[in-house]
């Protein structure tokens, strides 16, 4: 079996507004190259092969959409389902590739649920996007697949999980809503603001050194950063369902979080190392591609994203941009690894490099 995993694609709303305004809040524009790489996957010599696509988190960017120009952090069923018809609106071309590999023998499509993609937790979201799809998609937190473990990677982070048991809250009319972490609601309450100023201040890695960078270089941006960061925790720290992620606790792991840049192979190696027959993890989250090797052949794969990376310099705004995924092919029956490798997918006109194969 073929696994292919890919992850923080980020789709939004499209390129373009109704009014033919640039969407700065738009990340995905690479509608065309992932329906050649599901096209590639199966068809050709793919087409009878047992080939196993995981969307690994972060695909829909659900926390940073709005219906009829609101953002809400008061997310129920309703509001992502029609968030989710949006971002249909504005890519419809990504929706048919994932319905016409599906059509195709022996193929799967996962999508494990990542933190800006959180809502696809509710059925009747899970529901339309099929539909929209027009085929069955698995839908899960975290799954195992012939001794690969893959999930998205947040929960390692409290900026941007919060406890399993308190996924939902009682919101208004009784209604089941999203029990959002702070890093959702910053994305919700706070970045449109920013990335009007710099569009791509969500993207530069590792932000801690963005943040540092600006006070000498861009200093009254840094001013009107802090001042919107302050006004925002003022105005929310008493406020209904919102709060209740708030403590001293929390807000010094935030704290601490935002200042040191994630690093997830010591957790990689953690979960190898609770479950034996496990032999590889695949995480993404954190727009990198990472990989290592550990004893007795097991590995840990980030897969990066399909987004753009800003450069350092704010002035230029050069970014690079790699279409990364991780493919894994398993034996089934013995659960071991004939190969595994970081691949950049560049078109069929030659469809991949390898980054990195063991």
């Amino acid at each position: 079996m073929l696994v292919i995993v890919c992850s923080d694609l980020h789709l939004g709303k499209g390129k373009f507004l109704k009014n033919g305004q640039l969407n700065i809040l738009e990340d995905f524009f690479e509608d065309e190259r992932f329906k050649e790489f599901c096209e590639y996957f199966s068809s050709g010599r793919h087409y009878w092969a047992d080939v196993h696509l995981v969307l690994n988190g972060d695909i829909l960017n659900l926390i940073q959409i709005d219906v009829e120009g609101v953002f809400s952090h008061i997310i129920d069923e309703e509001l992502t389902v029609r968030a989710i018809d949006e971002i249909y609106k504005g890519h419809k071309l990504f929706f048919e590739a994932l319905g016409k590999f599906l059509s195709a023998p022996n193929k799967q499509v996962s999508y494990v649920i990542g933190n800006h993609d959180a809502g696809m937790a509710f059925e009747g979201a899970q529901k339309h996007f099929n539909e929209l799809v027009g085929n069955e998609v698995n839908f899960a937190f975290d799954m195992n697949i012939d001794g690969v473990h893959i999930e998205h990677g947040h929960r390692f982070e409290v900026i941007n999980t919060v406890p399993p048991k308190n996924y939902f809250l009682d919101g208004p009319c009784n209604k089941k809503i999203l029990n959002l972490p702070w890093g959702s609601l910053f994305c919700i309450s706070v970045l449109p603001i920013l990335k009007k100023h710099r569009p791509h201040i969500d993207k530069v890695r590792p932000m801690s050194a963005y943040i540092k960078w600006s006070m000498i270089n861009d200093f009254f941006f840094f001013w009107r950063l802090l001042m919107v960061v302050l006004k925002y925790f003022w105005n929310t720290r008493t406020e209904d369902f919102v709060k209740q992620n708030k403590n001293f606790r929390t807000s010094m792991s935030i704290l601490k979080q935002i200042t040191i840049y994630p690093r997830y192979e010591k957790k990689a190696k953690s979960i190898l190392k609770r479950n034996p027959h496990l032999h590889t993890v695949v995480m993404g989250h954190t727009h990198l591609q990472e990989w290592r090797r550990f004893p007795e052949g097991k590995y840990y794969f980030n897969t990066g994203t399909w987004n753009p990376i800003p450069s350092m310099d704010a002035g230029l705004h050069d970014h690079v941009s790699k279409l990364t995924y991780c493919l894994i092919d398993v034996h089934s029956k013995t659960q071991t690894v004939r190969s595994a490798a970081l691949n950049v997918w560049q078109g069929n006109w030659r469809p991949f490099r390898e980054e990195i194969s063991v």
